[in-house]
Protein backbone atom coordinates (compact mmCIF):
# COMPACT_ATOMS: atom_id res chain seq x y z
CA UNK A 1 0.00 0.00 0.00
CA UNK A 2 1.76 3.42 -0.96
CA UNK A 3 1.47 6.63 1.13
CA UNK A 4 -1.73 7.92 -1.04
CA UNK A 5 -3.81 4.66 -0.41
CA UNK A 6 -3.04 4.63 3.24
CA UNK A 7 -4.62 8.64 2.92
CA UNK A 8 -7.36 7.30 0.94
CA UNK A 9 -8.42 4.45 2.97
CA UNK A 10 -11.02 4.59 5.28
CA UNK A 11 -9.86 4.30 9.31
CA UNK A 12 -11.89 1.34 11.06
CA UNK A 13 -11.65 0.23 14.43
CA UNK A 14 -11.82 -3.67 15.47
CA UNK A 15 -14.31 -4.06 18.24
CA UNK A 16 -13.78 -7.10 20.16
CA UNK A 17 -10.66 -8.90 19.78
CA UNK A 18 -11.49 -12.81 20.22
CA UNK A 19 -10.49 -15.39 17.73
CA UNK A 20 -12.60 -14.45 14.47
CA UNK A 21 -11.29 -10.83 15.14
CA UNK A 22 -7.21 -12.08 15.24
CA UNK A 23 -7.69 -15.07 12.90
CA UNK A 24 -9.98 -13.04 10.16
CA UNK A 25 -10.62 -10.06 10.38
CA UNK A 26 -7.01 -8.29 11.25
CA UNK A 27 -5.10 -10.10 8.25
CA UNK A 28 -7.89 -8.81 6.06
CA UNK A 29 -8.32 -5.37 7.14
CA UNK A 30 -4.05 -5.47 6.54
CA UNK A 31 -4.37 -6.90 2.96
CA UNK A 32 -7.51 -4.19 2.16
CA UNK A 33 -5.97 -1.04 0.25
CA UNK A 34 -9.51 0.55 1.08
CA UNK A 35 -9.36 0.34 4.46
CA UNK A 36 -6.37 1.27 7.68
CA UNK A 37 -6.66 -0.40 10.81
CA UNK A 38 -6.99 2.97 13.57
CA UNK A 39 -8.02 1.18 16.74
CA UNK A 40 -9.03 -1.48 18.63
CA UNK A 41 -11.17 -1.10 21.50
CA UNK A 42 -11.69 -4.54 23.85
CA UNK A 43 -11.49 -4.59 27.91
CA UNK A 44 -8.52 -6.92 28.18
CA UNK A 45 -6.53 -7.32 24.74
CA UNK A 46 -4.63 -5.21 21.79
CA UNK A 47 -2.72 -5.15 19.02
CA UNK A 48 1.19 -3.72 18.54
CA UNK A 49 1.34 -0.79 17.48
CA UNK A 50 -2.12 0.20 16.91
CA UNK A 51 -4.22 3.06 19.37
CA UNK A 52 -6.25 0.74 22.03
CA UNK A 53 -9.28 1.22 23.87
CA UNK A 54 -11.61 -0.33 26.76
CA UNK A 55 -14.59 1.13 25.60
CA UNK A 56 -16.45 2.37 22.14
CA UNK A 57 -17.37 5.73 24.25
CA UNK A 58 -13.73 5.87 24.57
CA UNK A 59 -12.79 5.47 20.94
CA UNK A 60 -15.28 8.02 19.82
CA UNK A 61 -14.23 10.75 22.02
CA UNK A 62 -10.52 10.51 21.12
CA UNK A 63 -9.99 9.46 17.79
CA UNK A 64 -13.11 11.05 15.49
CA UNK A 65 -10.89 10.48 12.47
CA UNK A 66 -12.23 7.14 12.38
CA UNK A 67 -15.38 6.66 10.43
CA UNK A 68 -16.06 2.90 10.49
CA UNK A 69 -16.65 -0.19 13.08
CA UNK A 70 -16.29 -3.71 12.92
CA UNK A 71 -18.24 -5.33 15.64
CA UNK A 72 -16.90 -8.38 16.50
CA UNK A 73 -17.88 -8.76 20.03
CA UNK A 74 -20.55 -11.50 21.03
CA UNK A 75 -24.04 -11.26 19.72
CA UNK A 76 -25.61 -10.52 23.00
CA UNK A 77 -23.69 -7.27 23.58
CA UNK A 78 -23.70 -6.39 20.00
CA UNK A 79 -27.19 -4.21 19.43
CA UNK A 80 -25.80 -1.73 21.97
CA UNK A 81 -22.66 -0.99 20.20
CA UNK A 82 -24.12 -0.67 16.93
CA UNK A 83 -26.73 1.75 18.22
CA UNK A 84 -23.55 3.58 20.10
CA UNK A 85 -21.53 3.30 17.02
CA UNK A 86 -24.39 4.70 14.45
CA UNK A 87 -25.68 7.27 16.63
CA UNK A 88 -21.53 8.71 16.73
CA UNK A 89 -22.00 8.90 12.97
CA UNK A 90 -19.39 5.05 12.37
CA UNK A 91 -20.40 3.01 9.64
CA UNK A 92 -20.92 -0.05 11.09
CA UNK A 93 -20.14 -3.77 10.07
CA UNK A 94 -21.74 -6.77 12.04
CA UNK A 95 -19.98 -10.01 12.34
CA UNK A 96 -22.05 -12.72 12.12
CA UNK A 97 -24.77 -13.62 13.33
CA UNK A 98 -26.07 -9.80 13.34
CA UNK A 99 -27.83 -10.23 16.52
CA UNK A 100 -29.02 -12.13 19.29
CA UNK A 101 -32.77 -11.16 18.04
CA UNK A 102 -34.38 -10.78 14.70
CA UNK A 103 -36.30 -7.68 16.13
CA UNK A 104 -33.20 -5.81 17.29
CA UNK A 105 -31.35 -5.76 13.95
CA UNK A 106 -34.53 -4.44 11.73
CA UNK A 107 -33.91 -1.71 14.81
CA UNK A 108 -30.27 -1.25 13.44
CA UNK A 109 -31.74 -1.31 10.05
CA UNK A 110 -33.94 1.80 11.03
CA UNK A 111 -31.40 3.91 13.27
CA UNK A 112 -28.76 2.71 9.88
CA UNK A 113 -31.26 4.98 7.86
CA UNK A 114 -32.01 7.27 9.85
CA UNK A 115 -28.54 8.56 10.47
CA UNK A 116 -27.66 8.43 6.52
CA UNK A 117 -24.87 5.32 7.97
CA UNK A 118 -23.95 2.43 5.95
CA UNK A 119 -24.74 -1.08 7.55
CA UNK A 120 -23.25 -4.11 6.61
CA UNK A 121 -24.45 -7.55 7.83
CA UNK A 122 -22.09 -10.53 7.19
CA UNK A 123 -22.53 -13.74 6.07
CA UNK A 124 -18.75 -14.77 5.21
CA UNK A 125 -19.40 -18.38 4.30
CA UNK A 126 -21.33 -16.61 1.29
CA UNK A 127 -18.21 -15.49 0.06
CA UNK A 128 -17.03 -18.85 0.01
CA UNK A 129 -15.05 -19.55 -3.72
CA UNK A 130 -17.41 -22.46 -4.77
CA UNK A 131 -20.30 -20.61 -3.50
CA UNK A 132 -21.06 -18.12 -7.18
CA UNK A 133 -20.82 -21.32 -8.82
CA UNK A 134 -23.30 -23.41 -6.74
CA UNK A 135 -25.55 -20.85 -6.96
CA UNK A 136 -25.19 -20.45 -10.69
CA UNK A 137 -25.54 -24.50 -11.45
CA UNK A 138 -28.33 -25.24 -9.26
CA UNK A 139 -30.48 -22.01 -10.89
CA UNK A 140 -31.10 -23.70 -14.00
CA UNK A 141 -32.09 -27.55 -12.62
CA UNK A 142 -35.07 -28.93 -10.51
CA UNK A 143 -33.37 -29.73 -6.96
CA UNK A 144 -34.87 -33.21 -6.27
CA UNK A 145 -33.56 -33.59 -2.65
CA UNK A 146 -30.68 -32.01 -0.49
CA UNK A 147 -28.06 -33.18 2.59
CA UNK A 148 -26.27 -30.76 4.65
CA UNK A 149 -24.05 -32.01 6.70
CA UNK A 150 -22.32 -29.48 9.36
CA UNK A 151 -20.32 -31.01 11.97
CA UNK A 152 -17.22 -29.43 14.20
CA UNK A 153 -15.53 -30.05 17.43
CA UNK A 154 -16.10 -27.14 19.71
CA UNK A 155 -13.21 -27.11 21.65
CA UNK A 156 -11.22 -26.43 18.69
CA UNK A 157 -12.73 -23.97 17.06
CA UNK A 158 -14.36 -21.95 20.40
CA UNK A 159 -12.15 -22.73 22.95
CA UNK A 160 -13.13 -20.68 26.67
CA UNK A 161 -16.04 -18.76 24.71
CA UNK A 162 -18.73 -19.12 27.55
CA UNK A 163 -21.53 -16.68 25.68
CA UNK A 164 -21.87 -19.43 22.66
CA UNK A 165 -23.72 -21.67 25.31
CA UNK A 166 -25.59 -18.92 27.06
CA UNK A 167 -28.84 -17.41 25.37
CA UNK A 168 -28.22 -15.74 22.22
CA UNK A 169 -25.05 -17.31 21.94
CA UNK A 170 -26.94 -19.84 19.15
CA UNK A 171 -24.65 -22.90 20.27
CA UNK A 172 -24.18 -25.14 17.30
CA UNK A 173 -26.43 -22.92 15.13
CA UNK A 174 -23.07 -20.48 15.60
CA UNK A 175 -21.58 -22.51 12.53
CA UNK A 176 -24.88 -23.65 11.09
CA UNK A 177 -25.94 -20.41 10.16
CA UNK A 178 -23.36 -20.69 8.13
CA UNK A 179 -24.53 -22.91 6.11
CA UNK A 180 -27.75 -21.70 6.10
CA UNK A 181 -26.44 -18.52 5.06
CA UNK A 182 -25.16 -20.56 1.55
CA UNK A 183 -28.32 -22.19 1.39
CA UNK A 184 -30.14 -18.96 0.93
CA UNK A 185 -27.96 -17.58 -1.34
CA UNK A 186 -27.55 -20.66 -3.61
CA UNK A 187 -31.21 -22.89 -3.56
CA UNK A 188 -33.48 -20.85 -6.52
CA UNK A 189 -36.91 -21.32 -4.34
CA UNK A 190 -37.69 -20.38 -1.11
CA UNK A 191 -36.40 -22.53 2.01
CA UNK A 192 -38.82 -23.35 4.97
CA UNK A 193 -38.38 -25.58 8.21
CA UNK A 194 -40.93 -28.64 8.47
CA UNK A 195 -39.41 -29.72 11.61
CA UNK A 196 -36.46 -29.61 13.80
CA UNK A 197 -35.11 -31.67 16.38
CA UNK A 198 -32.07 -30.00 18.84
CA UNK A 199 -30.10 -31.47 21.48
CA UNK A 200 -29.28 -29.15 24.52
CA UNK A 201 -26.77 -30.59 27.16
CA UNK A 202 -28.06 -30.60 30.54
CA UNK A 203 -26.04 -28.06 31.61
CA UNK A 204 -26.20 -25.71 29.26
CA UNK A 205 -29.16 -22.68 27.28
CA UNK A 206 -28.08 -23.49 23.70
CA UNK A 207 -27.46 -26.76 21.89
CA UNK A 208 -25.02 -28.74 20.87
CA UNK A 209 -26.69 -30.53 17.82
CA UNK A 210 -29.69 -30.01 15.30
CA UNK A 211 -31.42 -31.84 13.03
CA UNK A 212 -33.57 -30.17 10.46
CA UNK A 213 -36.04 -30.72 8.04
CA UNK A 214 -36.51 -28.05 5.58
CA UNK A 215 -38.82 -27.78 1.96
CA UNK A 216 -37.27 -26.00 -1.40
CA UNK A 217 -40.72 -26.23 -3.62
CA UNK A 218 -40.97 -29.87 -3.35
CA UNK A 219 -37.49 -30.90 -2.48
CA UNK A 220 -36.78 -32.51 0.90
CA UNK A 221 -33.75 -30.73 2.66
CA UNK A 222 -32.27 -32.55 5.43
CA UNK A 223 -29.53 -30.98 7.64
CA UNK A 224 -27.28 -32.33 10.26
CA UNK A 225 -25.30 -29.69 12.39
CA UNK A 226 -23.27 -30.94 15.55
CA UNK A 227 -20.52 -29.65 18.10
CA UNK A 228 -19.33 -32.94 18.75
CA UNK A 229 -17.25 -33.79 15.59
CA UNK A 230 -13.82 -35.59 16.33
CA UNK A 231 -11.35 -35.87 13.83
CA UNK A 232 -11.42 -34.60 10.75
CA UNK A 233 -14.20 -31.54 10.21
CA UNK A 234 -17.13 -31.94 7.93
CA UNK A 235 -18.54 -28.98 6.18
CA UNK A 236 -20.70 -30.63 2.92
CA UNK A 237 -23.74 -30.19 1.10
CA UNK A 238 -25.05 -32.25 -1.67
CA UNK A 239 -28.33 -31.64 -4.01
CA UNK A 240 -29.59 -33.91 -6.45
CA UNK A 241 -31.28 -32.76 -9.43
CA UNK A 242 -32.83 -33.60 -13.03
CA UNK A 243 -29.14 -33.35 -14.14
CA UNK A 244 -26.62 -35.21 -11.89
CA UNK A 245 -25.84 -33.75 -8.47
CA UNK A 246 -24.18 -30.63 -7.10
CA UNK A 247 -21.23 -31.28 -4.43
CA UNK A 248 -20.12 -28.51 -1.92
CA UNK A 249 -17.11 -29.32 0.37
CA UNK A 250 -15.00 -27.67 2.98
CA UNK A 251 -17.58 -24.88 4.10
CA UNK A 252 -18.16 -24.01 0.54
CA UNK A 253 -14.53 -23.47 -0.77
CA UNK A 254 -14.86 -26.62 -3.43
CA UNK A 255 -17.98 -27.52 -5.59
CA UNK A 256 -18.08 -29.75 -8.20
CA UNK A 257 -20.84 -31.35 -10.59
CA UNK A 258 -20.73 -33.82 -12.80
CA UNK A 259 -16.73 -34.69 -11.88
CA UNK A 260 -15.81 -31.35 -13.19
CA UNK A 261 -14.52 -28.67 -10.19
CA UNK A 262 -16.50 -25.88 -10.42
CA UNK A 263 -14.70 -23.48 -7.78
CA UNK A 264 -12.89 -20.71 -8.07
CA UNK A 265 -10.23 -21.30 -6.16
CA UNK A 266 -7.75 -19.01 -4.22
CA UNK A 267 -7.54 -16.07 -6.80
CA UNK A 268 -10.55 -14.94 -4.96
CA UNK A 269 -9.04 -14.37 -1.53
CA UNK A 270 -10.61 -15.52 1.81
CA UNK A 271 -14.00 -15.10 2.51
CA UNK A 272 -13.36 -12.22 5.11
CA UNK A 273 -10.94 -10.64 2.12
CA UNK A 274 -14.70 -10.77 0.09
CA UNK A 275 -16.04 -9.01 2.97
CA UNK A 276 -14.21 -6.15 3.25
CA UNK A 277 -14.64 -5.79 -0.13
CA UNK A 278 -17.95 -5.25 0.24
CA UNK A 279 -18.10 -3.47 2.83
CA UNK A 280 -15.86 -0.89 0.70
CA UNK A 281 -18.02 -0.63 -2.07
CA UNK A 282 -21.08 -0.13 0.29
CA UNK A 283 -19.78 2.75 2.23
CA UNK A 284 -18.48 4.23 -1.12
CA UNK A 285 -21.98 3.84 -2.55
CA UNK A 286 -23.84 4.69 0.80
CA UNK A 287 -25.73 1.41 0.87
CA UNK A 288 -26.63 -0.95 3.52
CA UNK A 289 -26.99 -4.51 3.39
CA UNK A 290 -28.81 -6.42 5.96
CA UNK A 291 -30.26 -10.08 5.02
CA UNK A 292 -32.11 -11.78 8.11
CA UNK A 293 -32.80 -14.60 6.49
CA UNK A 294 -30.34 -17.08 7.63
CA UNK A 295 -30.91 -15.65 11.38
CA UNK A 296 -34.51 -16.72 10.35
CA UNK A 297 -34.55 -19.88 9.56
CA UNK A 298 -32.54 -20.19 13.00
CA UNK A 299 -35.49 -18.43 14.72
CA UNK A 300 -37.70 -21.00 13.29
CA UNK A 301 -35.81 -23.69 14.56
CA UNK A 302 -35.58 -22.72 17.86
CA UNK A 303 -39.82 -22.14 17.82
CA UNK A 304 -40.15 -25.45 15.69
CA UNK A 305 -37.32 -27.49 17.27
CA UNK A 306 -38.45 -30.46 19.63
CA UNK A 307 -35.76 -29.79 22.32
CA UNK A 308 -33.76 -33.39 23.51
CA UNK A 309 -31.51 -33.02 26.81
CA UNK A 310 -28.33 -34.80 26.60
CA UNK A 311 -24.78 -35.21 28.48
CA UNK A 312 -23.64 -32.13 30.42
CA UNK A 313 -20.37 -30.31 28.17
CA UNK A 314 -17.41 -29.85 29.58
CA UNK A 315 -14.91 -28.21 28.27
Amino acid sequence: MTATDTLAATPIALVGLGKIAIDQHHPSILKSGAFRLAATVSRNAGLKGIPAHRTLAALIATQPEVTAVALCTPPQVRHAMACEALEAGLDVMLEKPPGATIAEVEALIDLAAARGRVLFATWHSRFAAGVPAAKAWLAGRQILRGTITWREDVRRWHPGQRWIWQAGGLGVFDPGINALSILTEILPAPLRLTGAELEFPENQETPIAARLSYLTGAAPIAADFDFRQEGPQSWAMEFETDDGVLSLADGGATVSAGGQNLSQGEALGSEYDGLYARFARLIATRTSEVDLSPLKHVADAFMLGRRLTTDPFIE
